[in-house]
């Protein structure tokens, strides 16, 4: 059955970012095209879209999950996620510091829909001609927001087996049975660790295991291969990918307590399982 990968969702979102690229639709070093900061003296206005990407922004946000916090209200109190993420002012310069913000994400999902809606008339129809249709995830759903805009921070379902697909895209570096869906350099790009994250755990849109010091313990999953990285949502659903090993996995639950599941033992217990 289709289930909820919540900041899975993110992941995806590059994905459609990738296409779009490569098509040359977008360009990831330019100032985002956000209605809400074309002023002239407004200084949102220089954030790329690189910067969204690398939740380096400098915007305001807070990523709490309780009651008057940005992140539930744009999530539960809002029509239009995007809006909302948009008109929060900059706390910092852009690429000053890494903060973690779903409201980011929906910023680039408004993004993906504009540039889509200049040559289709339902903007749908690209996501999965271009993404889910070509790599075989017929189960996808992204819901949308009352605004009709793909909620790009969260609500993506699709069957486990349709997320290894996901997976397996970014494994074999965007091409899917010999066609190029992702640019050629994208994952690369997608797995350069963003340069304020303090364990080079962050990527675009994806977390990664690289480290912030040669020493094991300074990674996200220590005991883990260091080229690995995932889509990662908050009740420890993921897929991580594991390129030296030429592996995904895929996992799939409601933990809400972090220290209830491992994902380094998972890791590790995966690879050492096909190894012996």
């Amino acid at each position: 059955m289709p289930l909820l990968g919540w900041s899975m969702s993110k992941s995806v979102t590059n994905a459609l970012v990738g296409i779009l690229v490569r098509k040359g639709k977008l360009d990831i070093h330019k100032p985002a095209p956000v209605p809400e900061w074309q002023r002239k003296d407004d200084p949102r206005k220089r954030i790329t879209l690189d910067q969204l990407l690398r939740m380096s922004s400098g915007l305001e946000f807070e990523e709490i999950y309780a009651p008057l916090y940005d992140a539930t209200y744009m999530l539960y109190g809002s029509c239009d996620f995007a809006a909302y993420a948009a008109n929060k002012p900059l706390k910092t310069d852009p690429d000053n510091e890494w903060y973690y913000s779903s409201g980011t994400a929906n910023i680039i999902a408004r993004i993906v829909r504009q540039t889509i809606e200049k040559d289709y008339e339902y903007y749908y129809s690209f996501i999965y001609e271009e993404l889910f249709d070509k790599i075989g995830m017929y189960s996808a759903v992204m819901e949308p927001d009352s605004s009709g805009t793909f909620v790009g921070s969260s609500y993506t379902f699709a069957t486990p087996r349709d997320w290894a697909r996901f997976g397996l895209l970014y494994l074999q570096h965007g091409l899917w049975q010999g066609e190029r869906i992702l640019p050629e350099e994208w994952v690369k790009y997608t797995t350069t660790p963003t340069p304020k994250a303090p364990k080079g755990e962050y990527g675009a849109h994806f977390w990664l295991n690289a480290g912030g010091s040669p020493d094991p313990k300074d990674r996200r999953w220590p005991h883990s291969p260091q080229d690995a990285f995932g889509a990662l949502g908050f009740q420890e659903q993921k897929v991580i990918i594991v390129p030296s090993k030429k592996l995904v996995l895929v996992r799939f639950g409601a933990t809400t307590k972090r220290e209830a599941w491992s994902t380094d033992e998972f890791i590790r217990n995966v690879i050492d399982a096909l190894s012996s």
